[in-house]
């Protein structure tokens, strides 16, 4: 599986990834997940959406993440957001934690990039006895012109057409957007399968703010830069002048508890 670099474009992350559903906690505290004195470590956090949004319900939480930029990132956003959340740099195959310490494993948008059976028996490594595992996954939707006018562009600049990141491209089916191979592995890595669900929502964006999201995604990080740089002054051209643009999402909520 190539592997991307989202360090090379960490900027444009940190500006562009915080489109997380107000909605989205409120869902799972109706799951009866809750969050408040419970240690979380949040892996593949990048720079730090979820941990934040899982922070400010009082949890104790940890954001594990690969990318010293993306790292980086998230350190900075916490000064100036005023929270003291520990980072570190691992991976979803070795963390770094402590065996058996951790009530709640989260992963919001990066399950695609793990090597599946090895990031298993981590979250199994790391979680204490019954302890819950979600995974969030969440994107646009070709519903809007701004985004009929980037899915055209980027088929023009990106190599072999715009196949799914990851492990998503070699699934033989999703759900949701989810490989159902991901049900099937974790049911036979120990994982139950409690919850799975569907969130609706719009972010709002301005031509310049698009444009940085487009930056943010696997197709655009994977580029070298000079073909990248071509390819976002091309999506600048074509894109419409008027904004902003109302852009619906799809955010995708899997909750498993060990057993």
């Amino acid at each position: 599986m190539k592997q991307i670099d989202f360090g090379q474009v960490a900027n444009s992350y940190a500006r562009s990834r915080e489109d997380i559903p107000v909605t989205l906690m409120d869902s799972l505290q109706l799951r009866n997940i809750f969050f408040d004195g419970k240690k979380v470590a949040d892996i593949g956090s990048g720079t730090g959406a979820l941990t934040r949004k899982i922070a400010m319900r009082k949890a104790d939480i940890v954001g594990i993440e690969p990318s010293v930029e993306l790292l980086n990132q998230a350190k900075a956003l916490n000064q100036k957001k005023n929270f003291t959340i520990l980072y570190w740099q691992g991976t979803a195959e070795a963390t770094g934690l402590e065996d058996s310490k951790y009530d709640i494993v989260t992963v919001m948008r990066a399950w695609h990039w793990f090597d599946c059976s090895k990031a298993i028996q981590e979250m199994k490594r790391i979680l204490k006895d019954k302890g819950t595992l979600i995974v969030i996954d969440s994107g646009f939707l070709a519903d809007s012109a701004a985004v009929e006018k980037t899915l055209e562009v980027l088929t023009e600049y990106v190599d072999g057409g715009l196949k799914p990141a990851g492990s998503k491209a070699t699934s033989k089916q999703r759900i949701n957007g989810f490989p159902v191979e991901w049900f099937e592995e974790w049911q036979s890595g120990g994982f139950e399968l409690r919850d799975f669900y569907k969130l609706n929502y719009s972010v709002s964006f301005s031509k310049k703010e698009w444009v940085e999201r487009i930056e943010s995604i696997s197709l655009l990080a994977g580029l070298d830069e000079p073909v990248r740089k071509q390819a976002l002054q091309k999506l600048v051209e074509v894109l419409p002048d008027q904004e902003p643009y109302a852009i619906p999402h799809e955010c995708n909520v899997c909750i498993l508890r060990l057993v």
